[in-house]
């Protein structure tokens, strides 16, 4: 993984947590596709397959780190790994995240619900404090959320964890979005649909080609008057 570069050789450097499968391996190959640097993060680094074959595509512009999220250990070797080589993130999408499945009224588990809290909402909220003295001027920082974490838009009770922990990243993310106002940077909530992944299902409407491919349309088009929106891949506002 090359340094930042000078503005006039500058090329950009992303960020990917859960880089290993679903959405976060195909943000990873259509970011190295467009030219761009990306540090692909995951648990487990030396399982990470699919990773190291697009490493060996890509030699020079993809470097994977491992990190346990909401770890603060995990956090801390994350940020001085890329303080050590000086690197500035123009873009940290925050993906990794788990959606506990069979879950009922009645029978909910404290541990599943506080694993999934830590999980999907504490975790991008530390990182990206942790993180925040290496994204660079202007940067964006995007919180893959869900429809499933709109408070207006839920109309039954189901994946009560999940659906929690992404309303949670939400109110995260519209507090980042202040929080860095100072420094020009970005901070909004993409949802990516309906997806065939892991999670998403079989059923699900969209390829991960299409979704990634649509939410980088939408990040590639934000301004500094969206930051704190929660935003589908029509760029078109969700409700909270």
């Amino acid at each position: 993984m090359r340094a930042r570069r000078d503005k006039e050789d500058h090329v950009s450097q992303a960020l990917v947590t859960g880089a290993n499968r679903g959405l976060g391996l195909e943000f990873t190959r259509q970011l190295l596709a467009r030219g761009e640097h990306v540090v692909a993060t995951c648990r487990e680094p030396a399982a990470a397959a699919e990773l190291h074959a697009l490493a060996d595509v890509h030699s020079g512009y993809l470097l994977v780190l491992p990190l346990q999220l909401p770890d603060a250990e995990s956090i801390g070797a994350l940020v001085a790994e890329l303080a050590a080589v000086e690197l500035e993130i123009d873009l940290l999408i925050n993906n990794a995240g788990v959606l506990p499945v069979g879950e009922h009224f009645g029978s909910i588990d404290a541990h599943v619900l506080a694993a999934t809290f830590a999980s999907n909402a504490s975790g991008p909220l530390l990182l990206t404090q942790a993180l925040a003295p290496r994204l660079a001027p202007r940067a964006r920082v995007v919180n893959l959320s869900s429809r499933l974490g709109s408070i207006a838009g839920t109309q039954r009770f189901g994946t009560p964890s999940y659906a929690i922990s992404k309303a949670a990243l939400n109110m995260a993310g519209r507090l980042l979005s202040f929080a860095l106002a100072e420094r020009g940077i970005s901070v909004v909530a993409l949802s990516p649909g309906w997806v065939r992944t892991d999670m998403g299902g079989d059923d699900a409407t969209l390829t991960p080609v299409e979704s990634v491919a649509a939410m980088l349309g939408v990040i590639d088009r934000l301004g500094p008057g969206d930051s704190g929106r929660f935003l589908g891949t029509d760029g078109q506002s969700i409700a909270w």
